[in-house]
């Protein structure tokens, strides 16, 4: 009996035991609230580890009653620890990471949303974007999926003090013009250059931001207003592919594809690769676009110390130059926006490459290298019949103001660049002050090789067949032809090399460019060049309790080749000390003041000092920036607001000189100044609910100029606005009958513009409403865009009343897309 009651006991004690088994189970997910996989959890102190499911769901089971620590690790993110009871369910969320492994970014972004944390342009470190001494506006991926951005000028409008100057990838900054035909643009943080006529296609981007103000102290030579930086989409740990299809207005077509994931079990090679197609025409006469992009992305993580990433993207460009409209006179509405003065044998032939390769190596906790290339290439193949810059004229040199005169260009050319950079970074302590520091090196050159080649036919016809510009008191010695005007009269002209386009009958046609005189001209697009930067840098990034301060200092040497490989070959050398000081202060956890000074230098382009019809040889650009501001975060970090208060200074800016007889001709001006105010708002309100806002005001003007060009002094720079912001919002219904739907609404506003330096023409300011529709079921989105809403009658930028750059009107495109 005793025996049975002993047996019976130890089954009862069991049977306590095993009822007191409970389980820990919860949910991760980012700042964005979405579910993140491969979460590792572990119980401090316990053999237990697991890792979380594709929605973010991690579980612990059979484990004893009592309190227990987790900790959460993944890569990119901050290492988090939560104790929590047994027999409890708990929602984690988990912050980015400020220090990352790589000083190039290498892996993925992890955040999902408006908002992105960090960046790596403001200091060449894995910085908090509020813990950086200098305002940067940036554009995630989801901003520009969510208002179907296509092309950059789409994109620009998101970011704070940034507007289109023209159709080309050409922008202002704070009022000053930078554009993708030079070199002091970025790609991961690298200089690079873009085929400057066509916008190129942002699907392979990551995202897109701009540090304002004179960024040379990091990068060498720039604009003052800002250096564009363009982040291509890296490899993530995961798997993933995503398809997207897109029709709209214009004939409009378009198929995008994403992958990405591990090569092996290891997950020590990822891949990434995004492929992009279009085939689009344009509310423009004869305008159309053809484009392929591949973009593909390769990182090595041999050990946790060593990190290696290929990138590459080329684009291959069909489509016509679109030099903008011209208008009668001075009547902007005097001809419809659609024209354009293209014939219809025109052609522009482009491809661009860039290849980047990077390394970093983590010596010790301490201790870090990163070595880096990037390589790019470009060509073009063009025929364009555009403007001479004027209008036709009479016999008595009198202008024909519907008649404007043309040219035509025959180009071939091809130009390259290298980028390479090597820096360590340290960091070390004095007592209570963490440095740290950063030493590097880098080397930039840019190629426009022998064999670059452009004829070009313009002017007006000799009686002897040789053309030549018009001179009223040789008349005699032109061709004539008779011109019947829209009103009936029959006028005299004389003749010219290509024919006047009549805005009255919008006349593209085929044209015989057999028929015409060539010249080969002397301009850039014929002198050959070569220009290099030599850069030495040190930076140290200081931090005591709640203040940081940002010390850096650049040697640059600057090399100008003209005419290079030639036997009239001029070498011209440069050398500037750039400094920069920030300092960041902490007021509390989500408010930070900062302040900065900064210097900037750029030679100016080798092309146009060697061109003998510009007028130079010209000084050097230098400018400065004193900027401060406050950087804040709210809900949780989830939303940041950002105001800067900006003053830039810049001597030396080339201006076309507007001299009819010398197109070429250009002015230095003596100083510029732009002073301004801007606030830039990202992120989430609530879980579903996304926003982008930002306003801008800018004063930027001409302060000085020599005796000859007092009439500038004063006058608002070109295609800078004062006053222009933009606003857009998404939220998607979370549960529900409804869930899955969204809906987004916003618009931008741009103030009135000179278009140029005598601000005698003027764009007017606009506004636009922009709308589109969500609807997501399990993997498949549908998505359709509303642009231009009112149909209104706009124009982005333009350089005169004959070179015009009108906006769209109302437009649709519809996106279905599947993710899987």
């Amino acid at each position: 009996m005793l025996r049975i009651v002993s047996v019976v006991s130890i089954c009862i004690l069991f049977s306590i035991i095993s009822y007191a088994q409970t389980n820990i189970t919860g949910q991760v997910k980012d700042i964005n609230n979405k579910p993140l996989e491969k979460v590792t959890v572990k119980i401090i102190n316990n053999s237990k580890v697991t890792l979380t499911d594709e929605q973010g769901v991690f579980s612990f089971n059979d484990l004893p009653a009592g309190k227990y620590t987790l900790q959460f690790t993944s890569t990119g993110f901050e290492s988090f620890r939560k104790t929590v009871n047994s027999g409890s369910t708990h929602e984690i969320t988990l912050l980015p990471s400020s220090e990352q492994l790589q000083t190039v970014e290498i892996t993925g972004r992890k955040e999902s949303g408006y908002k992105n944390t960090n960046s790596f342009i403001g200091s060449k470190t894995a910085t908090a974007l509020k813990d950086v001494p200098q305002s940067i506006s940036y554009v995630t991926k989801e901003v520009m999926q969510d208002q179907g951005a296509v092309r950059m000028g789409d994109v620009v409008k998101n970011l704070s003090g940034v507007n289109q100057f023209t159709f080309y990838d050409d922008l202002t900054i704070r009022g000053f013009r930078i554009n993708g035909g030079s070199t002091t643009q970025l790609m991961n943080g690298m200089r690079t250059f873009t085929g400057f006529w066509k916008q190129p296609m942002v699907n392979y981007l990551e995202r897109v931001e701009v540090i304002k103000g004179p960024a040379s102290a990091l990068f060498g030579n720039a604009s003052p207003g800002g250096a564009i930086n363009r982040v291509t989409k890296k490899p993530l740990e995961e798997a993933r592919k995503s398809l997207s299809f897109t029709m709209g207005s214009f004939n409009n077509n378009r198929a995008l594809a994403d992958f990405t994931g591990p090569l092996n079990d290891e997950k020590t090679i990822l891949y990434r690769l995004n492929l992009g197609y279009e085939n689009a025409e344009s509310f423009r006469d004869l305008q159309f676009d053809k484009n392929l992009v591949i973009a593909p992305s390769v990182s090595f993580l041999p050990t946790e110390k060593t990190r290696i990433n290929f990138d590459a993207v080329y684009n291959k460009s069909n489509s016509r130059l679109d030099r903008g409209q011209s208008v009668i006179g001075n009547d902007l509405y005097s001809t419809p926006t659609s024209l354009a003065l293209s014939a219809s044998n025109d052609y522009l032939n482009e491809e661009t490459y860039t290849v980047m390769a990077s390394l970093n190596h983590q010596f010790n906790s301490r201790l870090a290298f990163n070595l880096a290339y990037l390589r790019t290439g470009y060509s073009q193949d063009l025929l364009e019949h555009r403007s001479a810059n004027g209008y036709a004229v009479d016999m008595d040199s009198v202008i024909v103001p519907n008649l404007v005169a043309r040219q035509a260009f025959i180009r071939k050319s091809k130009q390259y660049s290298d980028n390479a950079s090597a820096y360590l970074t340290y960091d070390a302590h004095t007592g209570k002050i963490e440095h740290k520091l950063m030493a590097g090196f880098d080397y930039t050159q840019a190629t426009l090789p022998p064999g670059s080649a452009q004829q070009t036919a313009n002017n007006y016809l000799l009686k002897t067949g040789a053309s030549k510009a018009y001179n009223p008191k040789k008349s005699a010695d032109y061709q004539t032809y008779q011109y019947t005007t829209p009103d009936g009269k029959v006028l005299t002209l004389p003749k010219p090399n290509v024919s006047s386009f009549d805005l009255t009958r919008k006349n593209n046609q085929l044209e015989d460019v057999s028929k015409y005189v060539f010249g080969n001209a002397a301009n850039s697009a014929t002198v050959p060049t070569f220009s290099s930067l030599y850069g030495v840098y040190v930076q140290d990034q200081i931090k005591l309790g709640n203040l940081q301060v940002l010390l850096g200092l650049r040697f640059d040497t600057y090399k100008d080749k003209a005419n290079y490989k030639t036997d009239s070959q001029e070498v011209v050398s440069q050398h500037k000390v750039l400094p920069r000081i920030g300092l960041v202060y902490s007021l509390t956890p989500n408010i930070n003041v900062y302040g900065i000074y900064t210097q900037g230098y750029n030679p100016q382009d080798a092309a146009t000092q060697a061109n003998p019809l510009s007028g130079g040889p010209f000084s050097p650009i230098e400018s400065n920036l004193i900027e401060g501001g406050l950087k804040t975060e709210w809900f949780n970090s989830q939303l940041t607001a950002n105001l800067s208060v900006y003053q830039i200074r810049q001597k030396g800016t080339l201006y076309t000189a507007s001299a009819p007889e010398q197109p070429e001709l250009m002015i230095q001006i003596g100083e510029e100044r732009a002073r301004g105010v801007e606030l830039d708002v990202t992120g989430q309100i609530t879980s579903n609910w996304n926003i982008t806002l930002n306003y801008a005001y800018n004063d930027a003007t001409i302060t000085e100029a020599d005796s000859k060009n007092q009439i500038y002094v004063g006058k608002q720079k070109p295609n800078a606005p004062k006053h222009q912001g933009n606003l857009w919002t998404k939220y998607i219904i979370p549960a529900g009958p409804a869930k899955g739907l969204g809906i987004g609404a916003g618009g931008n506003f741009v103030d009135s513009r000179n278009v140029s330096n005598n601000a005698t023409q003027v764009i007017p300011g606009y506004a636009i409403f922009n709308g589109a529709l969500f609807y997501k079921v399990n993997k498949v989105q549908l998505q359709l865009n509303f642009n231009n809403l009112t149909n209104k009658t706009y124009w982005v930028g333009g350089y005169d009343y004959i070179r015009l750059f009108p906006g769209a009107p109302r437009s649709w495109q519809a996106t279905i897309s599947y993710t899987f």
